[in-house]
């Protein structure tokens, strides 16, 4: 199996730029013991012997952490893994190598000024989305049957939408986190797959509290047969940021209604201006996560550096430098009324649906026409950033296909901690309306095992 990886990388990656690194040999050697363990009747793992990637934003032992950066090319190599990775490995996955992102992760599209753009497998002048974007292309190319992704904003669930997948952000918590993230309440780990069954042995294999997490759910949390959803809600947008384009209207009323026809329920309709009246928290986090990753870096560096950025992440940190303590501390205090609205609204089993995201996707240097300027997205183009925000787990899974060539992602946001709820809806969708495991073109690494 990591032999194959490796090949299929060779083969395949240069028209997608989705992996930055590999560790070859060393992944070899790894696997050869494996080998021999499974046959003198070893212990192994649930993932024993399946090749991984690790997004380079997250440690691996021996390899260097980017961040996607100029300004990280010559750090040196981690001494330890990252808790992912770490956990992974655990299990039995062999490492084999990290995938690209933006820089500081701090996008919706892939593209850094190290490494340059990834591409979509489903059309190549589009992005994969981010900023978990090199390892939702490389899953959808079938490269590797594994790829790590983190969720601060929606860079896993925005992947998983434009490159035809299925991506949980886990109710934060659930999955321990440390060192801190830079996005501090907002960031997670969380799976990333092509079919609900790799979803759920993933968040089995990574969730769990941690040592200095002090939001982690110390009880730890089990996936078991789930409560049947009591109602379903739609909604174009839980802020008012304007009108879905009209084709994104179309594919997400088509999506809802067939959801609701899986699950037999009927669908309540939310206008977005009747979600949150004090405040919006699409707007809230770009004050909150920008000044807190401006705090994580240093102030001072930043300010040194901000000039050799990719344009996009000067931008992100521009924003951060110029917040306020009152208006960041104001935002934070916004927080706890935007988590009572949705916990309101979601009782212990109702699910929310609603776009992965508002745009039928953007090129791979981030425009969003092709007459247009790449830089920062602009906050109408997600509705991914609420649940980070509020903490309240949120999947998306595929629902149909985009005029631009790209997947078309329906979200399903769920009360906190009932991730099985939403794992058993997903997987009632996957039964109702399967999606392809790849893009067309590319063959699903599973045919490996046969």
């Amino acid at each position: 199996m990591v032999q194959e990886a490796l090949d299929r990388i060779a083969r395949l990656d240069p028209a997608l730029n989705s992996v930055v690194a590999l560790r070859a040999a060393e992944a070899l050697r790894e696997a050869e013991m494996i080998d021999r363990r499974i046959a003198a009747g070893a212990p192994s793992g649930p993932l024993a012997g399946v090749p991984v990637l690790v997004k380079d934003l997250e440690d691996v032992a021996g390899m260097r952490t980017t961040y996607g950066s100029s300004l990280f090319i010559k750090s040196a190599p981690a001494a330890t893994d990252g808790l992912i990775p770490a956990r992974l490995r655990a299990a039995g996955a062999v490492i084999i190598g990290k995938t690209n992102l933006p820089e500081f992760a701090t996008e919706g599209f892939t593209d850094n000024l190290v490494f340059g753009p990834t591409r979509n497998p489903w059309s190549l002048e589009r992005s994969p989305g981010g900023s978990s974007g090199g390892s939702g292309a490389a899953l959808a190319a079938g490269l590797v049957p594994i790829a790590t992704a983190t969720d601060g904003g929606g860079s896993i669930r925005i992947p998983a939408a434009f490159c035809g997948l299925v991506g949980l952000k886990p109710t934060n918590g659930l999955i321990g986190r440390y060192p801190p993230h830079d996005w501090i309440d907002y960031s997670t780990s969380g799976p990333l797959a092509t079919t609900v069954a790799d979803l759920r042995l993933l968040l089995q294999v990574e969730m769990g509290p941690t040592a200095g997490d002090p939001t982690a759910r110390p009880d730890g949390w089990s996936i078991v047969p789930a409560p049947r959803p009591a109602g379903l809600l739609a909604a174009d947008r839980t802020s008012d940021l304007g009108p879905l384009p009209a084709p994104v209207r179309r594919s997400f009323v088509a999506a809802v209604d067939a959801f609701a026809e899986v699950m037999g329920l009927p669908v309540t309709w939310i206008e977005p201006d009747a979600f949150f009246t004090d405040g919006n928290p699409d707007l809230d986090w770009f004050t909150v996560a920008t000044a807190e990753h401006v705090a994580s870096l240093g102030r001072g560096w930043v300010t040194e550096h901000v000039r050799s950025m990719h344009p996009a992440t000067r931008a992100f940190m521009e924003v951060g430098l110029a917040v306020p303590i009152d208006d960041y501390l104001a935002a934070r205090r916004r927080r706890f009324g935007y988590v009572m609205r949705l916990d309101e609204l979601l009782g212990r089993s109702n699910l929310l649906l609603t776009p992965t995201v508002a745009s039928e996707g953007w090129y791979a240097d981030g425009r969003l026409t092709s007459a247009s300027e790449p830089g920062m997205l602009p906050p109408e183009v997600y509705s991914t950033a609420v649940q980070n925000v509020t903490g309240h787990p949120a999947i998306s899974v595929p629902a149909g296909r985009s005029s631009t060539g790209v997947p078309f992602g329906l979200q399903i946001t769920g009360p906190r901690y009932a991730d099985d709820v939403l794992l058993d809806a997903a997987e009632r969708w996957e039964s109702a309306h399967p999606w392809p495991v790849v893009a067309p073109g590319y063959e699903p690494f599973s045919t490996v095992l046969g």
